[in-house]
C-alpha cells in the first residue's frame, strides 16, 4: 500500500480517502495534450462572451452574473487581472507614462507622480482591485437602498475596470501616430462607460441612476485624487525634496 504523495496517508484504491488525490497521476500523452487546448478555448470563449455582454449592455450583464448564470463568464476578479497585466504589457511595450494619461509631472510632486505611476503601470492589477473596492464604496453610498451589498457592486466594478483596461491597451499601439492623444480621449469616454454602466445596472430607464453614478464617481475621484496629492506632497516634504 503506497502512501500519498499530497497529505501522507495510506491510500487503497484510485483515490486517496483524505484529499482525494489520485494515486498515480495521469501521464502527459496525446489526450492530456488535447484537453489543455479544449481549456483554453473554453477559457477564451467566456472571455469573449463576457467583453461582448460588458460592451453591449453592462449592467444588465453584471445583474445577470450575479443573480442567473456564473457558469459562461470570466470570474470578475480573474477578468480584472488578465485584462491589466495585458495592458501593462502593451503600455511597456510602448513605453506609455503618465503624462499620456493627462497626469502631467509638472503638476505635481515626484512622490506624488510615481504613486501614480506604480497605479497605472507597475502595478494596475492590484490598483484596479483596489480602487474598484473604493468606488464601490461611494457607488453603495448612492445606491444604500437598492438592495445590492458592496461585494456585489464590488464585482460590477470589477468588470468595469477590466474593459476600461482592454480598451486602453487596444488603442496604446496608436498612440503618437495622430496628433490627437487617443489615450487620453479614450480614458474620458471610459468615464461615461462606467457612468452608463452604473446607471443601467441600478435601472436603465430611471434618469437619476445615471446622475447618482456621475456623483459618485466625481466624488471618488476627487477624494482619491486628493489624497494621493496629499500624501506625495507629504513624503516630499518630509524628505527634503519640496
Amino acid at each position: 500500500m503506497d502512501n500519498c504523495k499530497n497529505c501522507t496517508e495510506p491510500i487503497n484504491g484510485n483515490f486517496c480517502s483524505n484529499c482525494g488525490r489520485p494515486a498515480e497521476l495521469r501521464r502527459i500523452d496525446k489526450y492530456y495534450i488535447w484537453q489543455e487546448i479544449a481549456g483554453f478555448f473554453r477559457a477564451n470563449k467566456g472571455f469573449l462572451y463576457t467583453v461582448k455582454g460588458m460592451l453591449i449592455a453592462p449592467g444588465n450583464t453584471v445583474r445577470q452574473f450575479i443573480a442567473e448564470d456564473r457558469h459562461r463568464f470570466v470570474k470578475p476578479i480573474t477578468f480584472v487581472i488578465i485584462t491589466s497585466l495585458f495592458y501593462a504589457l502593451i503600455s511597456y511595450f510602448f513605453q506609455i507614462g503618465v503624462k499620456d494619461l493627462g497626469l502631467y509631472g509638472d503638476e505635481f510632486t515626484p512622490t506624488t507622480v510615481l504613486i501614480f505611476h506604480w497605479m497605472a503601470f507597475e502595478y494596475p492589477g492590484y490598483s484596479a482591485i483596489l480602487q474598484g473596492l473604493y468606488m464601490a464604496f461611494w457607488i453603495k453610498l448612492f445606491f444604500r437602498k437598492s438592495g445590492y451589498n458592496l461585494f456585489e457592486i464590488f464585482i460590477l466594478m470589477c468588470f468595469i475596470s477590466g474593459i476600461s483596461a482592454l480598451a486602453t491597451a487596444i488603442v496604446t499601439p496608436f498612440q503618437g501616430l495622430v496628433e490627437l492623444n487617443i489615450i487620453q480621449i479614450t480614458s474620458y469616454i471610459m468615464i461615461v462607460y462606467l457612468i452608463w454602466s452604473v446607471g443601467q445596472f441600478f435601472g436603465e430607464k430611471k434618469v437619476k441612476n445615471y446622475v447618482k453614478a456621475l456623483l459618485a464617481f466625481i466624488l471618488g475621484i476627487l477624494v482619491l485624487s486628493t489624497l494621493i496629492v496629499f500624501v506625495g506632497t507629504l513624503i516630499d516634504v518630509l524628505n527634503g525634496v519640496i
